[in-house]
């Protein structure tokens, strides 16, 4: 696992862009779509990411 991560937060990005410069020579609509795809994906990792840590913070004191 030491090893495994750092590896995988290097060739991941590398492997995303490697693939959307393929798809812009094959078709660039399909780059497009591929990279909205991404985005998206991206997006609800970060929603999910956000409601982990707010469901998982201390609660708060409720206003009086």
């Amino acid at each position: 696992m030491r090893i495994a991560k750092p590896l995988l937060a290097v060739t991941t990005p590398l492997g995303v862009a490697i693939g959307l410069r393929e798809a812009w020579r094959f078709h660039w609509w399909l780059a497009v779509l591929m990279a909205l795809l991404v985005g998206v994906i991206a997006a609800f990792f970060l929603v999910t990411l956000r409601r982990i840590r707010a469901e998982s913070a201390p609660p708060r004191d409720p206003p009086r």
